[in-house]
């Protein structure tokens, strides 16, 4: 089989492997789609995402969508259509009993966070445990289902918000991420959504993807004390400040866009002063069992996905994702659906 293999900044090698055999407990699934997120990006352009540093071949991807090649046990019928939970959890925490993305020692699909590195999805064939298994209901798409991950990153945000029922909700940056924000919290019920960015391309995404006022920051400020609700996205230092600043009084600002993990200058004042709640949030929980109920009732989320490119174009597809101008989510074409 085929798999692409980060070595280091900016070389990727598609090459020939060994096709793998199931393990106990282990299941084979043939991958359709991958989606491209912001922490492969940074693995392939930089060789390191945050602290993880590619000390050794990485396969990138935890976003993905295909069908059971082979499952020992048949309890997953060949070629049943399925999403997965990349996560595998670490150490049982009695502190964290409910949080077991935040165990100690967990892994996750495509990371270089452990050492071996954790292999990702972006090969024709994956071994996963068949718990990190999700099958998929017969009226949704492969194709649209490899947005379940990144759906999920999205709802776990919008359940530390907590109820959004009526409410005025900003979303700043209007990546992939922000737009599946934007589209969960339009879900639950928001009842006014806002997106900020700098680029057009972005902002005409968000519109269509529901926001009801598109702010291009570049040229105009976010109101302040506006917002009952802030999702922030991008992870920039001053959409961070700007945030607090278009919170309400007693607001809640939901930190969703990942930062370097280093000193950065935010303005703490209006956080002190309007006595904000202020949340991060970090992969999810068991969200993607909800995102897949909701891409299967709103066909319309799957235009965050702009680009398919075959696997045969693959470092085409990370400068494609990168241009957040011109692309929204980009996905590979592993083995296209039909």
């Amino acid at each position: 089989m085929r798999a692409a293999f980060i070595e280091s900044k900016e070389a990727l090698d598609l090459a020939e492997v060994d096709t793998p055999e199931p393990g106990e407990g282990q299941v084979r699934i043939r991958v359709d789609y991958v989606g491209i997120c912001g922490s492969d990006l940074h693995y392939y352009f930089e060789g390191v995402n945050g602290a993880f540093v590619v000390r050794e071949p990485l396969v990138p991807g935890h976003e993905l969508s295909g069908r059971v090649d082979h499952d020992p046990l048949d309890e997953f019928a060949t070629g049943a259509p399925v999403t997965v939970h990349p996560a595998t959890f670490g150490t049982p925490s009695r502190e964290l009993e409910d949080s077991p993305h935040l165990w100690p020692g967990g892994a996750y699909l495509g990371s270089a966070s452990t050492t071996p590195h954790t292999q990702g999805a972006l090969s024709e064939y994956l071994l996963v445990d068949r718990g990190m298994l999700r099958r998929l209901p017969a009226t949704l798409p492969v194709r649209r289902a490899v947005l379940a991950e990144p759906l999920a990153v999205a709802l776990h945000a919008v359940t530390k918000a907590g109820d959004l029922t009526g409410k005025r909700v900003l979303v700043t940056g209007a990546g992939p991420i922000g737009l599946l924000t934007i589209a969960a919290a339009r879900v639950k019920g928001a009842a006014h959504i806002s997106a900020t960015d700098v680029l057009a391309g972005p902002l005409a995404r968000a519109s269509a993807m529901g926001a009801a006022e598109v702010i291009d920051v570049s040229r105009e400020q976010v109101p302040a004390d506006s917002f009952d609700v802030v999702f922030e996205c991008s992870g920039v230092a001053v959409s961070v400040s700007s945030a607090f600043a278009a919170a309400k009084p007693a607001g809640t600002v939901v930190q969703v866009g990942m930062v370097p993990n280093e000193p950065r200058p935010i303005n703490l004042a209006p956080f002190i002063s309007k006595e904000l709640r202020v949340f991060g949030t970090f992969r999810f929980k068991d969200e993607i069992d909800e995102a897949i109920v909701i891409l299967d009732a709103h066909p319309e989320i799957e235009q965050v996905i702009t680009h398919e490119v075959h696997a045969d174009d693959t470092v085409t597809a990370f400068g494609l994702a990168r241009n957040s101008e011109e692309s929204g989510k980009v996905i590979v074409a592993v083995w296209p659906e039909g």
